[in-house]
């Protein structure tokens, strides 16, 4: 399977693709101790923190990162104007799909989410490498605004007349359960649907007419506004490739999510379902 701008199987990475490792680890070993550890022969490391994000503040714990350190990690990575490039994470594409967004957001459309991950390249039987790996580096240039977004106001607008979409697990959802930011629960009027619920037991994500029902089975259907959140603006990106997928191109990201909702104490909180 090879859908460009989307989705690749480990059997149809392109000849010359850059592959890069995106592993984000929210406890043990970290993401680069991971990449360490056995990576694809070849692959670069971005982070998640250092490269794919900006410093924490306002926008939450992971704000969509300035323009000019992105490109500088970029090019660091190997990556040129015209290169392909394969994103990888450990399978469900949860951090692969920040790399995705971030880079068709800057103009570069030639960028896809291998589907499985590294889950999929090692079940293939193909071998990991521990060698380090220092690309020459690329001549990528790119400019941000090409995906849409929503900020908090139109986040909180948007139920009214469209679907925002919380993907983060259901008891985080509904403010049972909160492991990592300081407030529980959800931005009011918004509709949970994990997106654990996008991949299969292997983590590949479903076929696109299965990811089609799921989501028009949550009131989204063609016209109709959609935006997505989750904790921290990284993994809501999983979805949105899960909702391009399916159909529904024009879905935007809150990039501030959760973690950036609740640093504004006068913005409501709603818990349970």
């Amino acid at each position: 399977m090879h859908r460009p701008g989307l989705l690749v199987d480990v059997d149809s990475i392109p000849d010359g693709a850059v592959l890069v490792d995106t592993r984000l680890a929210l406890t043990g070993p970290s993401g680069h101790e991971r990449y360490d550890a056995g990576h694809i022969p070849g692959a670069a490391y971005l982070d998640v923190d250092d490269d794919l994000a900006a410093t924490p503040g306002s926008g939450g714990r992971h704000p969509l990162p300035d323009p000019e350190r992105f490109a500088a990690a970029v090019r660091r990575a190997g990556i040129s104007r015209d290169s392909s490039v394969v994103a990888y994470d450990e399978g469900p594409g949860t951090a692969a799909a920040r790399l995705w967004w971030l880079l068709r957001d800057h103009g570069h459309d030639d960028v896809m989410v291998l589907d499985g991950g590294l889950a999929a390249w090692a079940a293939s039987g193909r071998p990991v490498s521990k060698d380090p790996v220092q690309p020459e580096p690329g001549d990528w240039t790119g400019t941000p605004g090409r995906l849409p977004v929503v900020d908090a106001d139109q986040a909180a607008a948007l139920v009214g007349h469209g679907v925002l979409v919380d993907v983060r697990a259901a008891e985080r959802f509904r403010g049972e359960h909160e492991p990592i930011d300081p407030v529980a629960g959800h931005v009011p009027g918004a509709v949970n649907a994990p997106l654990s619920g996008n991949t299969d037991e292997s983590t590949r994500f479903l076929p696109p007419e299965a990811l089609r029902q799921r989501y028009e089975a949550i009131g989204i259907h063609d016209g109709v506004p959609v935006a997505a959140y989750c904790g921290s603006g990284v993994t809501a990106t999983q979805t949105l490739l899960a909702l391009r997928l399916a159909g529904f191109d024009e879905a935007a990201l809150y990039p501030d999510s959760w973690s950036g909702w609740i640093t504004d104490p006068a913005r409501p909180v709603a818990t349970g379902d």
